[in-house]
């Protein structure tokens, strides 16, 4: 990536390129349009800290936004996010799994006494999928090869875990504005039902399509997401021998070329590292190395890097990573 100056910086966001550009949230707009025609009713569960677009329905639906405006809607019901490391149920838990699985059947039986209904759910699907309603995976981030095991990253949920509606975005039009609703026969002929079509101005546009057609081209013959498995693993690997080194780094978690690096103050409370995490952001800036930060306490670093980020990438951002890190480290012994 270039600055106007021609000054170059290593993307670890891509998510900065085309920022004007937007198509994702159109896509988990008609998914919810979906999902309520065809279960009909309305109620939501979402994850803790989630973020689905910046329409007006997708907002009531994020945590990470209606905290900070009018507050949670009576029919949307959040879910913990299975975070084995500071979340609700942690590593030395007996069966962390079936605990947060459980959350959402608890969500379910509460709703259900109070006499509402589930529509969608973005976390255990046999439990919604029991109780009547329908899964949604949003894949507008984490799709198209991105986590190197799978194409999908709700396959990595198992063979048999099978969304009825999926959202995509952001990637499949590699910067051009485009996404994509894919849901089952059931739900388009129930939502088809209603006399009362999908219509969008541009959508279905040939050049749209021929553009989301070779980046599916470029994908399979550059064997992009093999690679994202092989550069993955590496910064995976390398990121670990820093968490040994430097006690600031309390986990490094992820899969494929979308990996989290958890900063904490200490080991025993984990308190996120806000202020530090930051810091470090801009120092790897001066450095012309873009990366951004995530999770409820800022404290996150998030790498999402193109899926051309190469070894020779990765072991830059992590030598890079290492000297700001040890310069830290004495600046605070100094002080």
């Amino acid at each position: 990536m270039y600055d106007e100056n021609g000054r170059q910086y290593l993307d670890c966001i891509n998510n900065v390129a085309h920022g004007k550009l937007k198509s994702w949230s159109e896509a988990n707009d008609l998914a919810l349009r979906l999902a309520r025609q065809y279960t009909k009713h309305e109620d939501v569960i979402v994850l803790d800290h989630a973020y689905h677009g910046h329409l007006t329905s997708l907002i009531d639906i994020s945590p990470y936004k209606f905290r900070n405006l009018e507050g949670q809607k009576e029919w949307v019901h959040v879910a913990p996010v299975p975070d084995t490391y500071r979340g609700l149920y942690r590593e030395d838990h007996e069966d962390s799994v079936t605990a947060y699985a459980d959350e959402v059947k608890n969500i379910i039986e509460h709703a259900h006494k109070r006499g509402r209904k589930k529509q969608s759910n973005l976390f255990r699907y046999r439990h919604v999928h029991k109780a009547g309603g329908v899964f949604i995976a949003d894949e507008i981030q984490v799709g198209f090869g991105r986590v190197g095991k799978h194409f999908w990253a709700f396959q990595l949920q198992g063979e048999d875990f099978i969304p009825d509606i999926v959202t995509m975005g952001k990637p499949i039009g590699n910067g051009h504005p485009l996404a994509c609703v894919a849901t089952t026969k059931e739900i388009a002929e129930a939502f088809a039902a209603t006399g009362v079509e999908y219509f969008n101005t541009f959508g279905g546009n040939p050049v749209s399509c021929a553009i989301g057609l070779a980046v599916l081209d470029v994908i399979e013959k550059e064997h992009l997401q093999a690679h994202a498995t092989e550069v993955g693993n590496f910064l995976m690997k390398t990121l670990k021998e820093q968490q040994i080194k430097h006690p600031i780094i309390g986990d490094v978690r992820g899969c494929g070329l979308f990996i989290g690096v958890d900063l904490i103050k200490d080991k025993a409370e984990r308190t996120p590292a806000t202020a530090e995490a930051e810091d470090l952001i801009t120092r790897l800036k001066e450095k012309y190395i873009l990366l951004s930060t995530d999770g409820p306490g800022r404290n996150v670093l998030k790498f999402k890097p193109p899926m051309c980020f190469n070894m020779e990438d990765a072991k830059f951002v992590v030598e890079t990573i290492d000297k700001i890190l040890s310069d830290m480290e004495k600046e605070c012994l100094n002080q």
